[in-house]
């Protein structure tokens, strides 16, 4: 993993709330997810940055070095920021059919790509800029400081998502699959149950959300602990699960390609939500219909280009969307 802006973030945030605990609370996480969060941070830069105890999370001489240097990156940062913002003056100014510009983050997902089309299509003049992200916290912040205008995010379940001062639109719930090798015995089954999948190793996409706690959750529910999940970008998910050596957790609209399928889980027991975000007292809030009808019509492209997700639609008696 590289260290990121967002990592010094969460180890000043640590440090100043004196517990992970308390630290989750500010940064809208699970405390469970903030401390996979913080053990990546470590493994990143070589050593333990606090030790933990009954009094609180303190910093270790590595953690102390770490935190003189944030201290002075991110106010540094943040001036670069708000300096390029005030310079760049046309962000989020309107124009006669939308905004001038649109700053738009978006998380691993379905949604951006068609989006980012209708914008197109539809303002062929406006300046356009995407942000890719895997932390919706990270995205809730830029949203919150006027460094975007939009974000496309997701959550585990009914988790809330970061920011409660940010509006935010639910564009669709759906079912989370599960990706098989195209060998693998439940590959072309119709749906697999969770139980059946025990002694698998599993790879997911990394994120700051609560799914892992979710996963483990009911895993435990089904009957077993699962391994430890191997994190990689989609194309290496893909590879790993291709190769056979892992599962993994997939959206369904997950396009398939030769070598793997995804497969519905048996019950449902994990779901994700899909949600669009503004700040409610930005020009971009002027626009927030146009975009949650782009994002709405995106998520029900992706669906049709999913034949597997179109039968489990098609098999619920009252479809989740």
């Amino acid at each position: 993993m590289r260290l990121e802006l967002r990592h010094l973030r969460v180890v000043c945030a640590i440090a100043d709330a004196g517990s992970v605990t308390k630290a989750a609370a500010s940064l809208g996480l699970a405390a469970p997810a903030l401390t996979t969060q913080l053990q990546r941070i470590e493994r990143a830069l070589g050593g333990q940055l606090f030790v933990r105890d009954r009094r609180g999370a303190h910093p270790t001489p590595l953690g102390e070095l770490v935190l003189a240097r944030a201290r002075v990156l991110l106010p540094a940062m943040q001036g670069l920021q708000d300096e390029a913002a005030q310079f760049a003056g046309a962000v989020g100014v309107p124009a006669a059919d939308g905004l001038g510009s649109y700053r738009i983050g978006a998380v691993n997902g379905p949604l951006i790509g068609g989006v980012v089309r209708r914008l197109v299509a539809a303002q062929p003049q406006a300046q356009l800029n995407t942000h890719p992200s895997w932390s919706a916290a990270e995205l809730a912040g830029m949203l919150g400081d006027g460094r975007l205008d939009f974000a496309l995010i997701g959550t585990c379940g009914e988790a809330q998502p970061p920011d409660n001062r940010l509006a935010w639109h639910t564009v669709a719930v759906a079912p989370v699959f599960v990706l098989l090798p195209g060998d693998h015995p439940y590959a072309g089954a119709t749906e697999v149950a969770l139980a059946d999948l025990a002694g698998a190793r599993w790879a997911a996409t990394p994120g700051d959300g609560c799914l892992a706690d979710c996963f483990a959750a009911a895993c435990t529910r089904a009957g077993f602990t699962p391994s430890p999940i191997h994190e990689n970008d989609v194309g290496g998910v893909t590879d790993l699960v291709r190769g056979g050596d892992v599962v993994a957790l997939c959206q369904p609209t997950f396009r398939e390609v030769a070598g793997v399928r995804a497969v519905p889980l048996a019950g449902t027991p994990l779901r994700w939500r899909h949600l669009i975000g503004w700040h409610p007292d930005a020009p971009a809030a002027q626009v927030a219909a146009k975009l949650i009808r782009y994002a709405t019509e995106a998520y029900d492209d992706a669906i049709l280009l999913s034949p597997r997700y179109q039968a489990w639609l098609t098999s619920q008696p009252t479809p989740d969307r």
